[in-house]
């Protein structure tokens, strides 16, 4: 008996250190420089606003002017936006240059590589090489070669990196880019924080489920694939069923109605806690569906993952032909 109180007892003192560690802040953040990536809307541009609020110098970078004018007429003076597509290894060096001559001597606190793509969403065989190139070239090599390029400045400061990944760097439930790109940045964020470590440099990863913003808005989401669908070959529409499109498109709607977290602002919280912790986590899950469903399942045996996941996929045409 007192073994097993001496076992509850250690658990509950452990879990109050985990918390107090937790909690622990640095000091003397204010005028800090950090740079975020993909901040005309969504998680990058919440972030920008109250990263802006909190007294950090905020490099916003945009994909568009429209989007950098928005951004830039709702927040302080001190907060500079420029515009970056990730996929310009000219236009990723050219804005490293700017950093590095914005700094100085004091280099870059921290870097939250934010910016990505969903990209076409469907089965395999209805897609070509280009579907899969712009998620991967975006949400992969265009985070490396930022983090790359900014590298000197961060160890300099011995700084952040934050890499927006997703619940989709864990378990891919749809064909596409999209899934490899993540699974690919959690590979290259695994790699980094242990190279990174002997400079002081931490870096974390955030693993958002399915959240309100413009990459998950379904009807655009349904738009593209109606687009793919409607060039596929007859004999690939044969083994699918002519049904199949509207009934897919059910589920999916469905789906998102029960997983979709409408709130993003949890995600800004942990990018937050990611820069400004003195003991910041390697992986942050965020959203109620990724802590119940997707990172659950992500750690189960594939036959109960492909159980689950292909009950929610609608039954083909060249099923019932068997």
């Amino acid at each position: 008996m007192l073994f097993y109180v001496l076992l509850f007892l250690g658990i509950i003192s452990l879990w109050w250190h985990w918390r107090a560690r937790d909690k622990m802040m640095v000091t003397n953040l204010t005028g800090k420089y950090i740079f975020i990536t993909g901040c005309d809307t969504g998680f990058g541009n919440m972030a920008a606003k109250i990263f802006d609020k909190k007294g950090f110098r905020v490099f916003a970078s945009c994909l568009t002017e429209t989007g950098a004018k928005e951004l830039k007429a709702v927040t302080s003076k001190q907060l500079q936006t420029v515009l970056l597509d990730v996929r310009d290894s000219d236009s990723v060096k050219k804005v490293a240059a700017w950093v590095k001559a914005e700094v100085q001597s004091e280099g870059l606190w921290g870097l939250v590589n934010n910016a990505g793509i969903l990209g076409p969403t469907a089965p395999t065989d209805w897609l070509d090489i280009e579907h899969f190139r712009e998620p991967i070239e975006v949400n992969l090599i265009g985070l490396i070669n930022v983090t790359i390029n900014m590298l000197p400045l961060i160890k300099k400061a011995k700084g952040r990196i934050v890499n927006v990944s997703s619940v989709g760097g864990r378990l891919a439930f749809s064909g596409g880019g999209y899934f490899p790109s993540k699974f690919g940045v959690e590979g290259f964020n695994d790699s980094l924080r242990r190279d990174m470590r002997a400079f002081g440099v931490k870096v974390c990863c955030i693993q958002p489920g399915l959240f309100k913003t413009a990459l998950t808005n379904p009807a655009q989401i349904m738009k593209e694939k109606e687009v793919i669908w409607n060039k596929l070959s007859p004999d690939i529409k044969k083994q699918y069923g002519e049904e199949y499109f509207q009934k897919d498109a059910a589920k999916k709607e469905k789906l998102s109605k029960i997983c979709l977290n409408k709130d993003v602002s949890p995600v800004v919280q942990c990018m937050e806690h990611a820069l400004t912790s003195l003991h910041p986590h390697a992986h942050y899950v965020v959203g109620q569906d990724a802590k119940l469903f997707w990172n659950p399942l992500s750690r189960m045996p594939a036959v109960i993952q492909d159980f689950l996941l292909l009950r929610n996929r609608v039954e083909l045409a060249a099923s019932h032909a068997k």
